[in-house]
């Protein structure tokens, strides 16, 4: 480890004591106690940590090739957290996946809670949960008052939200965290009564949503070009031609849509429509699973398989990562999520289903594909991978970075590969994986269309309203007509783009840029090339933004 490492792992320790929530997610032990200081002042602080890093980073020269792809992740990430700072993101954003109240409020699903002093810890943060959004609602003020602030559609959506996290025929998440947790005496006496600060606090803070910031909001949810190019970068680590990429997403969608008539026929018989092939798999008693605990012990159980298969033949799985856990999200948005493991792998990697309210039945064909993307070998090894190499990476590059466009790129380029390895001869498997596929094709197109408010072509492939500009009204419409999701979570989705631009795409351009990655590496060694190594060189180098990983893997 040399210079470079010395001033990551100062800067991991330094933020740490800065985002307790923070550090909480990544696993470093000592703050499970404390909230963030969401205030401006809070916002401020963090920021100055990374203006200072990223100077003594820039004055460094790197000795090895580890530290040059270290200082140039480095630098491409920080950087950018300078940028989306001063263009007033970080402070401002507010959407329906993420926000401070957001983050503040998941980091309850990953704290410690057995033993007396885990659930102390508990108690200690249920009751610090107002004051932080008292300090957050400060900075969210100051920033509406310079004109920055999130759509009104995204903040009316967070608001409710809000009712129905604490409503107590519904979700009611602190109480129902501290009813799962037992104690009795004192400590059951302070965990009460931080269950009810925080839930009084949580609709306290919808109802400053609805009546005070949302008539602030912006009229028009979508971002516009400049803030886009900022997000897209931010997302991706890479900067792209977004109108070549709008396009590209109308070729993949069409293409994909293509293999799926040709599975369903598979399926059903000559002829057969997608629409008749999923009917008929989800009527197949032997895809369908009832009740929400059979189903995460069905996704244990191929998770678990996938891990065995793979380790020793496509991939070496250190001993650490081959253990996850599949959950059931305390909540009930509809929404599938991966948590790493802790540093030390106490608390190990996490695979999360938040089950929409009134679902009881699941179909496995649509899930196989997503045990891979969550599991192995998609984010757990990836992540898992990345926490172990603690002889290759610094401290900062196994906790801290993460760019959604490498690991939600991995995580689909995850499934095509599992495909490509015989796991998905199964045609109802197969179809799932290519619905999934063709779910985050139609992403490209909606996001980058809605937020660009670009014109639909002419000669669009699917005849989809021809020479009409996108509007959200038509992302819906074109959403529909081509995701097999059900409403609600559709809905939910499609709040999501409107309010965290640039995010989407990054599923299936991070694939794209991965697959290009890997023919870059066929071309370079030719008859050497082997997936094996390819898979482990490339994992070895952490997470990092898409472009410093293609000059990395270029160096090898």
């Amino acid at each position: 480890m040399g210079r470079i490492d010395d001033i990551a792992n100062r800067y991991v320790a330094d933020w740490a004591a800065l985002s307790p929530i923070g550090a909480t997610y990544v696993g470093i032990s000592g703050y499970d106690h404390q909230l963030d200081d969401l205030s401006p002042e809070g916002y401020a602080a963090q920021i100055e940590l990374t203006r200072r890093t990223l100077a003594d980073v820039d004055a460094t020269e790197p000795e090895t090739e580890a530290e040059r792809t270290a200082r140039e992740a480095m630098q491409e990430r920080l950087g950018l957290d300078l940028a989306r700072y001063e263009a007033g993101e970080t402070t401002s954003e507010v959407s329906v996946i993420t926000s401070g109240l957001h983050h503040t409020r998941m980091v309850f699903d990953l704290m410690p809670t057995e033993g007396e002093q885990a659930q102390a810890n508990i108690a200690a943060r249920l009751n610090l949960f107002a004051g932080a959004m008292e300090g957050y609602k400060t900075t969210l003020r100051e920033a509406a008052a310079a004109g920055r602030v999130s759509s009104r559609t995204q903040l009316l959506e967070v608001a409710k939200q809000c009712d129905a996290w604490v409503d107590p025929d519904g979700d009611n998440m602190f109480h129902g965290l501290v009813e799962r947790l037992g104690a009795d005496g004192a400590l059951g006496a302070e965990l009460r009564r931080g269950a009810a600060a925080a839930t009084a606090a949580t609709a306290e803070f919808g109802e400053f949503l609805r009546s005070e910031l949302a008539p602030r909001g912006r009229d028009k949810q979508a971002a516009g070009r400049d803030r886009y190019e900022l997000a897209s970068q931010y997302f991706l680590g890479a900067r792209i031609d977004l109108d070549e990429t709008y396009a590209w997403g109308f070729a993949e969608l069409a293409r994909l849509e293509a293999d799926m008539r040709t599975v369903s026929a598979e399926i059903v018989g000559p002829g057969a429509t997608v629409d008749e092939a999923v009917a008929a798999l989800d009527t197949d008693p032997a895809r369908t699973i009832r009740g929400k605990e059979a189903f995460r012990d069905w996704m244990q159980t191929l998770a678990d398989q996938a891990i065995s298969d793979l380790n020793g033949t496509h991939f070496d799985i250190p001993e650490q990562v081959r253990r996850v856990e599949c959950m059931i999200a305390p909540t009930s948005d509809g929404s599938i999520y991966y948590t790493g493991p802790s540093e030390d792998f106490a608390r190990p990697g996490r695979m999360w289903w938040a089950v929409p309210q009134g679902v009881t039945e699941f179909s496995t064909w649509r899930e196989v594909t997503t045990v891979y993307h969550e599991g192995v070998p998609g984010h757990h090894l990836q992540v898992g991978q990345t926490v172990v190499r603690a002889e290759l990476l610094n401290r900062w590059q196994r906790l801290l970075c993460w760019v959604s466009g490498h690991g939600e790129g991995w995580a689909l380029y995850a499934e095509r590969l599992m495909d490509e390895l015989g796991y998905l001869a199964d045609p109802g498997d197969k179809l799932g994986m290519l619905d999934a596929q063709a779910f985050r094709a139609a992403r490209v197109i909606v996001d980058i269309g809605m937020h660009l408010e670009l014109k639909i072509p002419k000669d669009n492939p699917f005849d989809f309203h021809p020479g009409e500009r996108w509007t959200p009204e038509l992302g819906w419409e074109f959403m529909r007509a081509h995701c097999r999701v059900p409403d609600e979570m559709l809905r939910f989705e499609l709040n999501r783009y409107l309010g965290w631009p640039g995010q989407a795409p990054s599923y299936k351009v991070g694939e794209r840029i991965w697959l290009q990655a890997r023919d870059d590496a066929k071309a370079r060694k030719g008859a050497d090339f082997d997936l094996r190594e390819f898979h482990r060189q490339a994992l070895d180098l952490g997470s990092l933004g898409l472009d410093p990983l293609r000059r990395a893997l270029a160096r090898l």
